[in-house]
């Protein structure tokens, strides 16, 4: 688990080096997402950095765009 969570900002670095192992900030099919990019057998896929839950993995197509690695990431507390 990378630990990041609902409502926490996510730093990208666009001009980073996208390695096998790092957590990535993707679009797949239309939506944002953040995984560990992975690759097995030659193709490369998306793996959950949820440890919690059972997310499948996502398999990276011609129409997937990796905006960047992850850098950082800032919590928002609610304090009310």
């Amino acid at each position: 688990d990378i630990g990041i969570r609902d409502g926490d900002l996510i730093a990208v670095d666009r001009a980073g080096k996208c390695r096998i192992g790092r957590a990535v900030l993707a679009v797949v099919d239309g939506a944002v997402t953040a995984k560990i990019l992975r690759k097995k057998n030659g193709q490369y896929f998306l793996a959950p950095a949820n440890t919690q839950e059972a997310f499948p993995d996502i398999e990276l197509t011609e129409d997937s765009e990796i905006w960047g690695v992850i850098a950082g990431v800032v919590r928002c507390y609610d304090l009310e």
